[in-house]
Order: structure tokens, then sequence, then C-alpha cells
């Protein structure tokens, strides 16, 4: 275990302490403000000040083996490695769940996400990889039980979207892929090129957390442009006989929403309305974050779409992600929809990044 990590987990296992002391103590008021405040903060002390306790004993243990293990005795020297080995297997372990307590969880992990995927350079060819990024995470969230809602779309004009915006409803969706916003490149031969040559195109990618009731953005009505028109797509009879999708503008930042999934026109705007309170508290985020995100490879939380995060090529099989120098030789098997290989690498970064943080 690092020395700055031990020091921190020390100083929070003096203040659960400390704050038992508090708690026992006779003149606290047991329903004040203090006493309600002092057992939330014991609550969430306690698992880390136990595990670290875990710890430490196992420590002992471990060295208590290793000096049978350097002992005179054959048979107590073999004992004591082969408990030098559990323990050591135990200590890591251990050291790990005790890092991962220590960051602090993301409120919006749990959360739904809007995905939104833009085509970016490369014509058609940039429309049909649009196309299979949304059927890549389409099949993931498949895979994982959650659903994908299809708010709005715009199509090629030889297939794939030239943009398309949908919302993933499921447990953890937001934690699981949140680190997939940034721009992503392919390289491929398209179709249409009858010489063979590789093609390079990119797409835009957006995570963006739908906000729970407690982060709601307050937007003035004066700041809105509501404009209604018929929706497009498949639909049946409904389609081109009412104003039922709904185009929202914010006026002081230019953002612009639509939805047109629903029938209803009051849900599409319900829908829309909550998209665009979600890119502006992402774009507020974005504002605060940015300097410290800066030195940070993952970007995590700040929408940064500039910067070209993956690359998939088709004629190798590979897919590279560039802010871990991440290189997979199994690109068919991500793009049907087996993402983990790609996000738990990340994940893994993500809490070495917020440990280091922590540890500074």
């Amino acid at each position: 275990m690092k020395d700055s990590i031990r020091r921190k987990l020390e100083r929070l296992t003096d203040r659960y302490q400390e704050v038992g002391r508090l708690l026992a103590d006779p003149s606290l008021a047991g329903g004040s403000t203090q006493f309600r405040d002092l057992s939330v903060e014991y609550a969430r002390l306690e698992p880390i000040a136990q595990r670290f306790r875990l710890y430490r004993d196992t420590e002992r243990e471990a060295e208590h083996a290793r000096e049978l293990a350097e002992g005179s005795d054959a048979d107590l020297r073999a004992l004591g490695a082969e408990e030098v080995t559990a323990l050591s297997a135990r200590l890591a372990h251990e050291n790990e769940a005790l890092e991962q307590a220590l960051i602090p969880p993301d409120p919006r992990d749990e959360s739904n996400l809007y995905l939104e995927i833009r085509a970016g350079t490369g014509g058609d060819e940039a429309a049909l990889f649009a196309g299979d990024l949304f059927r890549m995470y389409s099949r993931y969230a498949d895979s994982r039980g959650w659903r994908v809602e299809v708010l709005a779309e715009s199509r090629g004009e030889h297939g794939g979207y030239r943009e398309i915006i949908s919302r993933v409803v499921g447990r953890g969706a937001y934690a699981r892929l949140k680190f997939e916003s940034g721009t992503h490149r392919v390289q491929r031969v398209p179709a249409t090129e009858a010489q063979g040559r590789i093609h390079t195109s990119t797409c835009t990618v957006a995570i963006l957390p739908e906000l729970a009731e407690v982060e709601d953005v307050a937007i003035a009505d004066s700041d809105l442009r509501v404009d209604t028109y018929r929706a497009s797509g498949a639909g049946g009879q409904h389609v081109n006989k009412t104003d039922s999708a709904v185009r929202i503008t914010h006026l002081p930042t230019g953002i612009v929403v639509e939805c047109q999934d629903e029938r209803s026109q009051h849900k599409n705007r319900s829908r829309a309305l909550s998209l665009l309170k979600a890119r502006l508290l992402a774009a507020a985020r974005e504002a605060q974050t940015a300097q410290q995100a800066a030195s940070r490879r993952l970007q995590v939380g700040t929408g940064d779409r500039s910067e070209r995060i993956r690359t998939y090529n088709y004629p190798q099989g590979r897919l590279t992600d560039h802010r871990i120098d991440l290189t997979l030789y199994q690109l068919e098997d991500i793009l049907n929809g087996n993402l983990d290989p790609v996000v738990d690498p990340l994940a893994r970064e993500y809490r070495a990044e917020e440990l280091a943080l922590l540890a500074d």
C-alpha cells in the first residue's frame, strides 16, 4: 500500500473514532442537526475503518508468516511460505477494496443517460460509422438489460445517421458508458471505394447523465423558443398529420434540442426539456472542471468532443483507445456489443487517477 494512501486511511480511522466519542457524549441532543450529521459521517466512515483494521490485522499475520518462513525449522518454513502466499493474495484484495472505498462515489453513476452520436468528417462513410456505433452501444445495452429509446434521428443519404440522439435507461448505465464521450475515428475501405483505398472518418459521441430532481436546472421560459413540426420517419397514419415533434432552442446559449419519438406533443416537449437541462448541466460542469481535467487523460465529465479518444481500424481488426494506450485485436466482437474489454480498463484508469488526486 502506498504511504500516502495509508496516511489517508489512518486519518479517516482517527476521525471515525472521534465521531464515535462525540456521538456517545450524553450532552449531544439525540434529535439535533449535529447528531444527524455526525451519524451520517459515522456511517460513511465505519466500513472504511473496519476494512482498514482488517487489513492491518492481515499485515500482522503476514509478518508472522514471513518470520516462520525464514526460521530454522524446515516444516515451519514450508508452512510459513504457504501462509505468506495466501496472505499476500488477501492483502492485495483488501488493498484494492480499500482504494475503491476511498474514492467518493459519483452520484450520477446509477443514472440513465442521453447518448448522442453525430457524423463528423468523412461524408457518407461517417454517417455509416455513426450507425455502426449506435448499433454497438445498443447491443451492449441489450446485453446488460437496459432499454434504448430513440429521441431524434437524421438518417444518412446512403444509410447510417448524420445524427442520432437516444436515451439509455438502466441501472448503472452512466457508470459504464461515461468514458465514451469524444471523437471516435474509423479507418476502413468504404463499400463505394473501387480501388481499395483506406478512408478515415470520424464521429463524435456525447454521454450526458439524465438529471435527478435534486440536480434540476432552472430555466426561464423567456430563455426558450419552442417550435413544433410534423414528425418524420416510421409512424404509420400518425406521420405528417399532427405537429407533435418539438424543437427547443435555449436562446442564451444557442443549444437546440429536438424530440419526435412520442406521439404526444406534451411528452416530446417534456423529453426535449429534460435533454436540454442535461446539456446545460454538462456545459456548466465542463466549465468548472476544464482546468483540472486538462491534465487527465480520460477527460472524465468534461464532455470534450474535440479530442480523438479511439480508433477503429477495420483492416487490422484493431481497436485503440489513445487515452490509456489500450490496443485490442477483437474489433468485430467489440462492435457486436462486447464493450467490457474496453470499459473495464478505462474504469480502472479512472480509479487510479482519482487515487492519485486523493493522495496529492
